[in-house]
């Protein structure tokens, strides 16, 4: 089959929807050689997490091509690339985040879409108007467009079906993956040299993802002063932000909690699994989340997970994940006190966590996706 997918996150976004691609595209690739998987990106620079694209020899990169294209990348991705598409023969086109290109069935190809989350209408708040309005109608048309739907959680699904009012039948669960590095388990040494590199504190819990409001990290720190002292815990924050993140700086340094925050950016990815392997708990507030990649990341790092109670945080977490009120402070305190003073929970969530992600293996993913595609094709 040839295979074509929407390539500008898996080149440009280094965080939950590019990791999405990358993984997906890498599984397909390295589980099912006999296809051809074409890449359309608007523009291409290598980077060290696209290496597997050089290593790749079923994987073809495609930018503009003509000049019209090159000189309004914008309106090639959305409307142009569909004459690529028939010029590659592709088969069936992937929309890896929420949308497709328009007139995508004048390509030829057919078509599927993965939905990740629909947190702009579910909170529509926290979007400007004009982005609302944007993704509202990218994943209209994406929806009422595509063959069959992928939704990455359950929690998706329904929120598909009822927000959207799509025929449930179009809708398919294909849950995430996590990167493979998270597989293997760091040496001493190595973690060693990790701790060194960042200032990593002996003691720590441990947040992942971007500084926003969603992602709630206030609720963490406002937790922090309500551990015992004794614990001596740290926090260590690894995720970019701006105007949150500003606010959260704030109260940071207003409590008199500098020292116990530590901040931490351009970490390269080959550090992650160490940090989370010696990290005492993963601390995940959010108010919503589509999946939550850092979940099974910790999971796959034998870290215990303290997230939200609701939403798909349990399809994520698995049942012996402890799960909080959001915005209950007090209870979110308790929970890691319970996780770093009792060493028999402790093993218990990290083993039982270990166990439960198995489920999400990229060969996995990778197997009922292309199940999915070949359903569509033929």
């Amino acid at each position: 089959m040839k295979l074509g997918y929407d390539g500008k996150r898996a080149v440009f976004n280094m965080t939950g929807l590019g990791n999405y691609s990358r993984t997906l595209l890498r599984s397909l690739s390295l589980y099912y050689p006999d296809n051809h998987y074409f890449l359309y990106t608007p523009a291409y620079e290598h980077h060290q997490r696209l290496d597997f694209l050089r290593q790749s020899t079923n994987i073809y990169v495609r930018t503009p091509r003509t000049l019209m294209s090159r000189s309004c990348k914008p309106l090639w991705r959305s409307y142009l690339v569909t004459h690529d598409l028939k010029s590659d023969g592709i088969e069936l086109f992937h929309g890896l985040s929420n949308e497709l290109p328009y007139a995508v069935k004048r390509s030829g190809a057919k078509s599927i879409v993965t939905i990740h989350d629909l947190i702009f209408l579910r909170y529509p708040e926290l979007y400007p108007r004009i982005d609302r309005k944007i993704y509202r109608s990218k994943v209209n048309y994406a929806c009422r467009t595509a063959d069959r739907i992928v939704a990455v959680s359950e929690q998706t699904r329904q929120d598909i079906i009822g927000f959207l009012d799509v025929d449930p039948a179009r809708i398919k669960v294909v849950y995430q993956s996590c990167d493979p590095i998270f597989y293997q388990f760091s040496d001493e040494a190595h973690k060693r040299q990790v701790r060194e590199k960042h200032g990593l504190p002996s003691q720590y819990i441990l947040y992942v993802g971007t500084i926003e409001r969603r992602k709630n990290l206030l609720s963490i720190i406002k937790a922090l002063p309500l551990l015992k002292h004794s614990l001596g815990a740290h926090l260590v924050v690894i995720g970019r932000g701006r105007g949150y993140k500003e606010e959260v700086l704030a109260y940071v340094q207003a409590h008199g909690l500098i020292a116990s925050i530590h901040f931490l950016t351009d970490v390269s990815f080959a550090d992650f699994p160490a940090i989370y392997q010696m990290a005492s708990a993963f601390v995940l507030p959010s108010l919503f989340e589509g999946f939550g990649i850092p979940i099974t990341e910790a999971l796959w790092s034998n870290c215990p997970v303290i997230t939200s109670a609701g939403a798909c945080f349990a399809e994520a977490g698995g049942p012996s994940s402890i799960y909080i009120a959001q915005n209950d402070d007090a209870a979110l305190a308790n929970a890691i006190v319970r996780v770093l003073e009792d060493g028999d929970l402790a093993k218990k969530m990290r083993a039982d966590g270990y166990a439960y992600v198995q489920r999400f293996r990229d060969e996995t993913t990778a197997a009922v996706m292309m199940g999915l595609y070949q359903e569509i094709i033929s």
